[in-house]
This record gives C-alpha cells, sequence and structure tokens, in this order.
C-alpha cells in the first residue's frame, strides 16, 4: 500500500472516533449536563477532521469544517450561548459533517444545497455573513480584530522581556491558509493556556502594489509565562506541520544543568525485562518509545514508562480476523492429536499425554487471548441512540428520557456491528408504541416523561440486551384482533399471553392504524427477529398492561469458539452448548411421567420439567428412547424456561470452533451452526432455545396457524 494511502485510512479511522465524540458532546450539552471541557472537546473533534483534511486537500470538507468551527469557538468563548436550538443545529452540522467524511472516503456524495443551508445558518449564529460556500475552500482571514479576536501590543520586537519565559515566534505560510487553517485559532489556544502578550509583526508586508492576496506575510510574537509545558505549546500545532514555521526559545532562565551521562547499558537487566523478570533493586527502568503517525503524516514520539502501559497500536482487523481462523485450526488440530494419542493407547500419566494436556491449556489461553483482542464495550453502539430516542420523541409529541445501563459490557466486534439496527427498531417501537402521549400519562397518574431503559449485562456466557419502557404494555385484545384480521392466525386459536404478544413479530404485523415515517408499514419487529437469529440469539417479550414492557435480547459473546458437550443422538454426533446445561443424569422410571400417547415430564427438584427426545424433535426417528437408558441433559434457555433433552450418549466435552451452516450451506431449523471435531467429522451445534420454544420446528413464517389449524 502506499505510505500517503496509509496514513489517509488512519486518518479515516480518526474520523470516525472523532464523530462519534462529537455527537456524544452535543447531546451531552442538549441534556444541559455538558460543561467548558465538553465544549472543548467538541470544537476539539472538529478542529481535528479539518486539520487532517486539509492535510489531503479535502477541500470541501474543509471549507464545511471551519464555518462549523467558527460557530463552536463562539460558544466555548462565551460569545454564543449552547442553547437548544444551536445545538440542534449543530447536531445536524454534525450529520453534514459525517456525510463529507463519507464523501471524502469516496462512499457518498453530499447534499450541497442542504450543507449550504446549515452553512449559512452556521455562519449567522456568529454574524459573521453567509460563510464559504461548501464547495470552495474557506478563505484566509482579513486580519481584522473582530475577527482574530485579540488587541496586537504595541512593543518592539527586541524589547528585553522579563526572566523566565517562553518567546513564540508563529509564522504561517500561504499552505497553511489555503488548507482551511486560521491563525486566530492557534492564537486563541495559546492564549487559553495562561495568559500572554501577542504582537503582530508586519514588517514583511510589501507596499499595496506589489501585495499578493495569496501570500502570507504576517508573523506573530507571543510572551508565555515558564509555567507552561513546551509539548503543551507544541500540540496546539500538531495539525499544521510545516505549513507553520514555529520556533519556541527560552528566556530569562538559567540554562539548564548539564545531563548526567547514561549509565552503560545493563543488558542482564535488559533481558530479563522482556521476558517478564522483576528488576532488582537499584536496576533502571526501561522506559519504552511509543511511535505513531499524525494525519499529516508527522511522526510523534513520546516516552512513557513501561509501568504505566495503556499504549495501543490500530491494526488492520482482516489481520485479527486471519489471526483467530489460525487459531481457530489450532484448536481443531490439538484435538486430532489428542484424540490419536488417545486411540494408540497411551495411559494418562505417559509425558505424551501429560504433554498434550499442557498444549491444550496453552490453546486456550492463546484462544482467549486473541479473542479478547475482539472484544469491545457496547457503548459504541449505545451512545448512538440518545440523538436517536430525542428525535423520535420531538417527531411523536412525547417526553423520553432514555437511561442506559452497561455500556462498559464487552462483546465481540462481529456481534457490536450488528446490534446497531435491532435496537433501532426496538426503541422505535418502545416510544412509538409502548409509551403513551403526556396528556394521556398525566390521566393515569404517570409522570408527563416516559423512560426507556437499554440496558447491557453479562449472564450465562452470553450477553442479554433490554430495552424496558414504563408505558401501557402491549394490548392484547387488539393485537389478537389485528391479527385475524391480517389472516396471521385463525379466528378460533386459543392462544397464550406469550403466544399473543410474540404475534408482532411475525412478518407484515403492525398495530399503527396510520403509515408514518416511524412505523405502520409492518416492517420493522419481524427484521429484529431475523436478524437476533442470524447472531445465534433470541427474543423475548414480557408485558403487563398499564404498566409496560421489556424485550430481551440474548446473544453468545462471541461467533467464533463455544464450550460445549458432545453427545450422540442415534448416529448423528451433536454439540450442546455448556452455558445451556444446569447438570446431565440419568433418570430413574419412578421419575419419568408420561402425559398422553407421546409426552412425557421429568420429577426433578420437587417439580417436572418437559422430557424431549431430540432425535425425535430434530426428525432423525419417529419413536423416542427410553429415558432411563439414554442421558438427560438438563438445560435452561432464555425464552423456553427448562426441559430435559434426551440424548443417547455424551462423549465429552469440548471447546470447538463454530463454522457457519447457514453460510456453508443453507439455514436448518434447531441447528445454531457446524464444528469439525478431533477425528474430522462435522458435528452440528444444537440450538436449545428453539428446541424448547418448539414451535420454529414446523413453520417458522407462519407457525401459529399452523399449530391453529
Amino acid at each position: 500500500m502506499d505510505p500517503m494511502d496509509a496514513i489517509k485510512a488512519t486518518y479515516f479511522q480518526e474520523c470516525d472516533e472523532l464523530l462519534a465524540d462529537l455527537e456524544q458532546g452535543l447531546l451531552t450539552l442538549d441534556a444541559s449536563e455538558g460543561d467548558g471541557d465538553t465544549i472543548n472537546a467538541v470544537f476539539r473533534a472538529v478542529h481535528s477532521v479539518k486539520g487532517g483534511a486539509g492535510a489531503f486537500g479535502f477541500e470541501a470538507l474543509v471549507a464545511f469544517a471551519h464555518v462549523f468551527e467558527t460557530a463552536l469557538d463562539a460558544m466555548r468563548s462565551g460569545k454564543l450561548e449552547p442553547d437548544g436550538d444551536a445545538l440542534k443545529l449543530m447536531l445536524r452540522a454534525s450529520d453534514v459533517l459525517a456525510d463529507f467524511v463519507q464523501a471524502a472516503k469516496g462512499q457518498g456524495v453530499v447534499d450541497e444545497v442542504r450543507a449550504q443551508g446549515i452553512a449559512e445558518e452556521l455562519a449567522a449564529l456568529t454574524d459573521h455573513g453567509a460563510g464559504p460556500r461548501v464547495s470552495e475552500p474557506a478563505p484566509a482571514s482579513d486580519g481584522g480584530d473582530d475577527d482574530w479576536g485579540f488587541t496586537p501590543l504595541k512593543f518592539e520586537i527586541d524589547e528585553p522581556v522579563s526572566a523566565g519565559g517562553w518567546l513564540l515566534v508563529m509564522t504561517p505560510t500561504s499552505a497553511m491558509y489555503a488548507k482551511g487553517h486560521d491563525a486566530a485559532f492557534f492564537l486563541r489556544e495559546i492564549e487559553r493556556l495562561s495568559s500572554c502578550e501577542t504582537a503582530l509583526d508586519l514588517s514583511n508586508l510589501p507596499d499595496l502594489d506589489a501585495l499578493s492576496p495569496e501570500e502570507s506575510y504576517l508573523s506573530w510574537r507571543l510572551r508565555i509565562p515558564g509555567d507552561v509545558a513546551e509539548t503543551t505549546i507544541r500540540e496546539v500545532f500538531d495539525f499544521v506541520g510545516d505549513d507553520c514555521s514555529v520556533e519556541l526559545t527560552r528566556f530569562g532562565a538559567p540554562a539548564p544543568a548539564a545531563a548526567p551521562p547514561a549509565p552503560p547499558i545493563d543488558f542482564e537487566a535488559l533481558l530479563g525485562a522482556v521476558r517478564g523478570e522483576p528488576a532488582a533493586a537499584g536496576a533502571p527502568q526501561v522506559n519504552e518509545a511509543h511511535e505513531e503517525r499524525g494525519a499529516n503524516g508527522a511522526d510523534k514520539v513520546s516516552a512513557k514508562p513501561a509501568a504505566l502501559g495503556g499504549a495501543t497500536i490500530r491494526v488492520d482487523l482482516e489481520r485479527v480476523d486471519r489471526m483467530i481462523d489460525l487459531v481457530g485450526e489450532l484448536v481443531i488440530n490439538q484435538a486430532m492429536l489428542a484424540q490419536r494419542v488417545g486411540e494408540s493407547g497411551l495411559a494418562r500419566s505417559s509425558t505424551v499425554a501429560i504433554g498434550l494436556d499442557e498444549l491444550e491449556q496453552l490453546t486456550r489461553e492463546i484462544q482467549d487471548s486473541v479473542m479478547a483482542i475482539r472484544a469491545q464495550p457496547v457503548k459504541s453502539v449505545f451512545q448512538r441512540m440518545p440523538r436517536l430516542v430525542r428525535e423520535i420523541a420531538g417527531s411523536t409529541g412525547k417526553q423520553v428520557r432514555l437511561v442506559m445501563e452497561g455500556e462498559g459490557t464487552e462483546v465481540d466486534k462481529t456481534v457490536i456491528e450488528r446490534l446497531s439496527d435491532p435496537i433501532t427498531h426496538m426503541l422505535r417501537n418502545a416510544i412509538d408504541h409502548g409509551l403513551e402521549s403526556p396528556q394521556d400519562r398525566a390521566a393515569v397518574g404517570k409522570p408527563e416523561e416516559g423512560v426507556v431503559r437499554l440496558a447491557a449485562l453479562h449472564r450465562s456466557g452470553r450477553i442479554v440486551i433490554e430495552v424496558t419502557d414504563d408505558g401501557k404494555g402491549i394490548d392484547r385484545q387488539r393485537v389478537r384482533e389485528i391479527a385475524i384480521k391480517k389472516g396471521l392466525v385463525a379466528s378460533d386459536a386459543a392462544l397464550t399471553d406469550e403466544e399473543v404478544d410474540n404475534l408482532i413479530f411475525l412478518p407484515g404485523f403492525s398495530t399503527a392504524s396510520t403509515v408514518s415515517n416511524i412505523s405502520g408499514r409492518g416492517v420493522g419487529m419481524d427484521v429484529v427477529k431475523r436478524s437476533i437469529q442470524a447472531l445465534g440469539g433470541r427474543i423475548a417479550i414480557t408485558s403487563e398492561p398499564g404498566k409496560g414492557s421489556v424485550f430481551t435480547l440474548s446473544l453468545p459473546l462471541t461467533l467464533a469458539v463455544l464450550d460445549g458437550m458432545v453427545v450422540r443422538v442415534g448416529e448423528q454426533t451433536l454439540v450442546a452448548p455448556l452455558t445451556t446445561i444446569i447438570e446431565t443424569l440419568r433418570p430413574k422410571a419412578d421419575e419419568v411421567r408420561r402425559l398422553g400417547p407421546r409426552g412425557a415430564v421429568l420429577a426433578v427438584r420437587g417439580g417436572h420439567v418437559p422430557l424431549i427426545d431430540i432425535g425425535v424433535a430434530l426428525g432423525w426417528r419417529t419413536t423416542p428412547i427410553d429415558p432411563t437408558i439414554g442421558v438427560v441433559l438438563l438445560v435452561e434457555s432464555e425464552v423456553g424456561g427448562r426441559a430435559a433433552l434426551v440424548v443417547d450418549a455424551i462423549q465429552g466435552q469440548r471447546q470447538v470452533v463454530i463454522k457457519s451452516l447457514e453460510a456453508n450451506y443453507q439455514r436448518v431449523d434447531a441447528i445454531a451452526a457446524a464444528t469439525i471435531l478431533g477425528d474430522g467429522r462435522v458435528a452440528l451445534i444444537l440450538d436449545v432455545d428453539v428446541v424448547l420454544d418448539g414451535r420454529s420446528l414446523d413453520r417458522p413464517d407462519n407457525l401459529l396457524l399452523a399449530q391453529a389449524s
């Protein structure tokens, strides 16, 4: 890859993070929870996007960001109040800025009419006229006092200065202005570090007839107190690189003492540090240099004590995926090797068997470490939702407060990337269908402001996402009537409350009386269910009329590995996820109670759970085996409660690598995926939720109609 392309890719990655921080900061301000630091962070995000764009010549992006940045600068200087109208405009501006970034990537186009309109509204906030057109680079400022925001002091360039400070000479080039940078912002940043004296140097300014509007003739000298760190001053100019000459000298302070000679390198201590051994008393600490490349291509190196850690690197996701695939193959080969050794008759106490046990433990640790690399907090998805809730609340005329919990809950990146759409649909549903209008809530004694709760947590080796509202709950009578009217269920069907609630997941079902831009077309919750099922997850509903509803998503933490119990059913080998198994047992005859000609329940710990013969459920045999001669897996799922699964035998417990069955073959009911066993055979991974639900084994697209007929 061309080095410039690599730097550009890094810039776009940084843009994604900066845009997310920008939106989150604006939402925080809109909720009246932000302060000056939040405004500064928002300003820095736009400034950073603009700085990198200028380095790569994205002129339209620079022009729009320049206007946006000017409005934010007015806000942080106190000239513009962060009120509701201004923040609404800036939220729309953040969307347009994201469009410009996508266009710069070559992944979309910008609505220039909309962008120009928002740019003019932003410019109007600061009374600076219409601002630059978004299709043109932002021009350099004319240097007027109102524009620069400071008053040049009248002191001679060679005037003696007080002791113990910094003398900063800043000389911009014409290239800096062409890329959309503004000297005023750098001067204000320096002034915010500490009180300083600023003088404008006009000595290079030519006569009027020789002046070129595209050249830069001005420079500035600033006297900065000595308590400001040099690195802090230089960081202000990170994004301009060589486009602005920055000379920083210390004055009036005694010369620093000569640095002591570097001690000789202790190679034994260095080798010990590499091995992870503790340093001996009095031994020098090894520092690490953390190197990174800014968006403008300039290298930045900072030394950090090794003990502090915290250094990060950017790695191409394809490389991580490749490493995960290779570790998966390592797990499979380790299982094959262990099986071959076991078949050879070697004793468990032999050195080869002991070595294989150690290899298995090491392989598991490597796999856990590699999977942790892909683990990311769900915050990246959650932080998009306050904006969504705010917009839906505004369009529906409802008052909504969003409460988010568990944003730090980690899950595999592949799962996170596909969570956004289901959560978006559920929040829309909760606000549009679940919450009442302020008037209706007040009439029944509820606060006019409804509460929607979005929470993430780990439970039994899975991630659970809950969307809860304190609205009116599901009107089951109306849901049933609509389903009958649409032909989704027979009119004489005897349905439980749970079955009625699940009708909202059927394609084409909607309780909205009119079609709007939020709902009413019957497309939404069925998409949610299919999306969650594609991830190997399940969705459940609990609702109480008048009090609200809870939608619960249960998903695997990763789509790559699984701890499972290998079982035999007839001539087939299956893997049951270990997280669903409570215990295994072989029941006695008096613990099995028959129900009808084919049904049975198992008495266990003072209760009864249904007995399900896996071979019959999957259509591999027609007659259930006797549970007393087979083995029972007592399992529990999020949607189906507890049940006892009858299998022929248990072959062992092991960690398996998940292979998508749908991607390599086709979707199979009650089968979540497949894996390769140690002997090279393909084994199917059981979808316990579907087996316990039972209904999905018939006709998933019209399951209740099929039941009732």
